[in-house]
């Protein structure tokens, strides 16, 4: 595959022809599904009540008895939760134009191998090496594609890009926009620095090296922002290819675990208070699983120091949680949707502008419709949330009303990188070459050094008056 030019796997769009009408194309039902699911948690909730009981997840677990034995007690909720999945990507799919029969059967399979993939990724010690579930979905898939022929009836439940975009509408209701001003202006300020700083220097790099705007675009996001989910969302949202996304993501995982093993110590090394050293593993951190489980290492750093780490150790967590998990994370929606715009009136045809041809209706033709989706579920859990205060958010909202979404939400995204593994050669991954490497490191040593100055020294008063709290 070059990286440069239209070879390789391409993720296709076949229903979004411009003479497909709206009830056959992916885009519009991925954001019916999601709203729909979305508004099924919200009347639960309005009600007292939850949907967890049925976008079940899995408990923690240490040993194998106990995973076994809470998957035995999920059995009937999975059941319930594969009837619901099925039987809306079925209809769905029927109506867009694909064979019901074909699609139900390889989906069953499907389901049944992410249950067991969800379940492995709640391994108590998972976090620590930043064993996500997608992440063990693409590899798994990766594994078996490459060993084994992929079946037919297989082949046509792998629904990729309808998955992603199922998942990228599910991500925008647990991001509201009320976050903005629960993080405080210095954690928003900070975090919009060094998103824009990052994703440029990763994007500029990437293309001087050679790489086509889309994957540029994907390996900057996935630096600046969110990891994981930022790469799936943008990749999605520029049409990237599928190996380009796993590329993106597996440059996350990497550098997410080192910075995991690393910051921490350094951290330590240069006797940063608490404050400041979540606030420096929130800037520089790639994944929130791999970033709070080092900014819970450097809270029992600070706990049996002594003393000798200034501020409460419990501030390494709370700076980490509002430079990343809300600072960052929030811009996940932003580049999405800038970069959609971008990618449909820009990179058609890469160096050429919007011809002439190309008007509004053109433009609207092109551009990816399950990114309003997105912004629609933020909107609406944004109106929600705006009746709580932050405490009252946590405590309320996010068990009975966020957390099932966020567990639908690694569903789909789960179905749909196991379907990129099972639809991918490691032959398509290999040939992009160091590239997409070195353009994402020159951005992780920006990522560091940038957030250690505006978290030691410019913003640093901020940071350490959070510690001592």
């Amino acid at each position: 595959m070059s990286t440069s030019g239209n070879s390789g796997t391409a993720i296709k769009y076949p229903d979004e022809r411009g003479s497909a009408r709206w009830w056959r194309q992916e885009d519009w039902w991925s954001i019916i599904l999601s709203l729909v699911l979305i508004a099924a948690a919200f009347i639960l909730f309005s009600q007292g009540g939850s949907l967890k009981w049925l976008a079940t997840g899995p408990a923690k677990w240490t040993t194998l008895s106990e995973a076994g034995t809470d998957l035995l007690n999920r059995l009937p909720a999975l059941l319930g939760l594969y009837i619901v999945w099925a039987l809306l990507l079925t209809l769905s799919s029927a109506v867009i134009g694909h064979s019901a029969k074909k699609f139900l059967g390889g989906f069953t399979v499907l389901f049944i191998v992410a249950v067991f993939i969800f379940q492995l990724g709640a391994w108590a010690s998972a976090s620590r090496y930043n064993l996500e579930p997608p992440l063990l979905a693409l590899v798994l898939g990766l594994v078996v594609s490459n060993i084994w022929q992929i079946p037919d009836w297989l082949a046509r439940s792998l629904r990729v890009e309808y998955f992603i975009k199922i998942g990228i509408v599910l991500l925008g209701a647990t991001l509201p926009l009320t976050l903005i001003q629960w993080a405080g202006p210095v954690a928003i300020g900070q975090a919009t620095i060094v998103s824009l700083v990052t994703f440029l220097v990763i994007f500029i790099t990437a293309r001087l090296l050679g790489l086509e705007n889309r994957f540029a675009a994907v390996l900057g996001v996935g630096g600046a922002v969110c990891g994981v989910s930022a790469a799936i969302a943008v990749a999605g949202a520029v049409r990237a290819r599928r190996e380009q996304a796993s590329v993106a993501i597996s440059l996350v995982i990497i550098w997410a675990i080192i910075s995991l093993l690393v910051l921490p110590f350094v951290a330590r090394s240069l006797g940063l208070s608490t404050g400041v050293a979540g606030a420096w593993i929130g800037t520089s951190e790639f994944a929130d699983a791999a970033g709070i489980a080092a900014a819970q290492t450097y809270s029992d750093l600070a706990a049996h120091s002594g003393g000798a780490i200034a501020g409460k150790p419990e501030a390494a967590v709370q700076a980490f949680t509002l430079m990343k998990v809300i600072g960052r994370d929030i811009w996940i929606g932003i580049w999405a949707f800038v970069l959609a715009i971008v990618a449909t009136t820009w990179w058609r045809n890469e160096g050429e502008g919007v011809s002439a041809r190309a008007g509004a209706g053109e433009i609207w033709r092109r551009f990816p419709k399950f990114v309003i989706g997105f912004v629609l579920a933020s909107l609406f859990v944004t109106w929600l949330s705006s009746h709580y205060t932050l405490a009252e958010y946590r405590s309320t909202v996010t068990p009975a009303f966020i957390a099932p979404i966020t567990a639908l939400r690694t569903w789909a995204f789960i179905f749909c990188f196991l379907s990129i593994g099972l639809s991918t050669r490691f032959s398509t991954l290999t040939t992009t070459g160091l590239r997409p490497f070195w353009a994402f490191t020159v951005g992780v040593i920006v990522n560091v050094i940038l957030g250690y100055i505006l978290s030691v020294h410019v913003f640093a008063d901020f940071w350490n008056q959070l510690g001592n709290l």
